[in-house]
């Protein structure tokens, strides 16, 4: 366990430079427009907007520069996988900042491919072209908040009601009525190997696909009107959902399992990154006033269960470890089997938007 006593904003800061450090902007992995790249710079973007310090805001500028041409178009990147539709989320921020329409154009190329976006029977976005009919839980977070933003800052509705409907949709089908937590994917046909051939369901619980979810619903509630028709019906969602999670978390370190629900396993194993993203939706939630501020205890519970798995590297840079590396939708040994990995963008991005919102709460009991 790491001595050294740091705030949330510090800790947030240790993340993005030991990324910093490693990659060149231009470097970070894979080789395309991607989310991996995209939930690490949307968390040092979080963090810039806290700190001011312009080597973040230059850094994830250098990274978008180096994949959206000066017509708009993204040097390399899969258009049918939502994988690569999140990145664009970037974008706002940066037109905003400097006005430079490639911004733009890249954001009225990206996102309207959602509008043509092949679906199951219901109407629901596949996860990839090769994944016919699957909706995974982390789709809502490579379409949702970079849709519902668009449609605010373009005014364009349709977005909004578009996003509302895929979130409902999910939930409503992966929803489990005994634990209130939800299942990886649901294929509408069936036919995927790993559908139940009863009810189309994956058949775990796992952590980081629940974590995308309420991280979507939380950045999609930053831009959707107040009196959208389905807002309500997302925050009771949302609501139980994350009060559902609470039961989950593991009392001696405050962090939650691979597979959620079989934490009495002997192989079932902690992970962080899905403990990150269930304590920056259950902070944020409480900042934004959907759940009381006495959840508050399980965030921190959360947090310092990720700070105590800390390690430094010889040159003082933070290490986060127990991250499930990328995963197909399984069974319960092929999650148990994933391999962990350091500092992994994923992960490290994860970790940083717990940090940057662990912060705001701080800043708000002060």
């Amino acid at each position: 366990m790491i001595k050294t006593v740091l705030s949330p904003i510090q800790w947030a800061e240790k993340a993005c430079e030991a990324l910093m450090a490693r990659f060149e902007p231009e470097q970070l992995p894979p080789d395309r427009f991607h989310y991996h790249q995209g939930v690490f710079l949307s968390g040092m973007e979080k963090c810039w907007k806290e700190t001011q310090n312009p080597k973040y805001y230059e850094y994830l500028k250098r990274w978008v520069d180096s994949q959206v041409l000066e017509d708009g178009r993204i040097k390399k990147h899969k258009p049918d996988e939502l994988d690569d539709i999140q990145p664009g989320v970037l974008l706002y921020n940066l037109y905003e900042q400097t006005g430079d329409e490639r911004y733009k154009k890249a954001l009225q190329y990206l996102v309207p491919l959602i509008k043509s976006w092949k679906t199951n029977p219901s109407g629901g976005f596949w996860h990839k072209e090769h994944y016919p009919n699957q909706m995974w839980l982390d789709g809502l977070y490579m379409a949702g908040p970079i849709a519902v933003q668009y449609g605010k800052t373009f005014g364009d509705s349709d977005y909004f009601d578009l996003m509302t409907y895929q979130a409902i949709l999910m939930e409503k089908h992966t929803k489990d009525p005994v634990t209130g937590l939800l299942y990886h994917g649901w294929d509408e046909t069936k036919e995927a190997s790993w559908a139940d051939p009863e009810t189309g369901l994956a058949p775990e619980f796992w952590g980081r696909a629940i974590g995308w979810y309420p991280v979507a619903l939380l950045e999609m509630f930053e831009h959707l009107p107040e009196d959208h028709k389905d807002k309500e019906a997302l925050v009771a969602i949302l609501q139980d959902l994350l009060i559902s999670l609470i039961k989950y978390q593991d009392t001696a370190t405050g962090l939650w399992y691979q597979v959620v629900d079989k934490g009495d396993l002997p192989d079932n194993w902690l992970e962080s990154s899905c403990t990150a993203l269930y304590v920056h939706a259950i902070a944020k939630a409480v900042r934004f006033g959907y759940l009381d501020p006495k959840y508050l205890e399980y965030a921190w519970k959360g947090y310092q269960g990720v700070i105590d798995t800390l390690k430094l590297d010889d040159n003082g840079h933070v290490v986060i470890g127990q991250i499930c590396i990328g995963t197909g939708i399984g069974d319960y040994a092929h999650y148990i089997a994933r391999p962990t990995s350091e500092n992994d963008l994923h992960g490290a991005g994860a970790f940083i938007l717990m940090c940057v919102e662990m912060s705001l709460a701080r800043q708000a009991n002060e």
